[in-house]
């Protein structure tokens, strides 16, 4: 069994709830999973360039980016594993 249990697929757009699954090691939820994950972290790369080039952020406001790419790149870095044990 996976250490990584319920994962994102991303927003509903009808309920604007957030849709998470049990996904199964190698299965097709898993990959969808994956895809978001990937999809979502390429965006906040280009939100935290965007505003770092901007050069205007102060401190707080650059760390309250932290979690978020902290959250991005340890899903980033389990997809990679998964794909290494398989």
């Amino acid at each position: 069994m996976s250490a990584r249990c319920f994962r994102s697929l991303g927003i509903d757009p009808v309920t604007g709830r957030g849709a998470f699954v049990d996904a199964r090691p190698g299965g097709v939820l898993e990959e969808l999973a994956d895809v978001h994950a990937l999809k979502a972290a390429a965006v906040l790369v280009t939100v935290v360039g965007a505003v770092l080039e901007g050069g205007r952020s102060s401190d707080t406001e650059l760390a309250s980016f932290v979690p978020s790419l902290h959250a991005a790149l340890e899903e980033c870095v389990g997809i990679m594993a998964a794909d290494r044990e398989g």
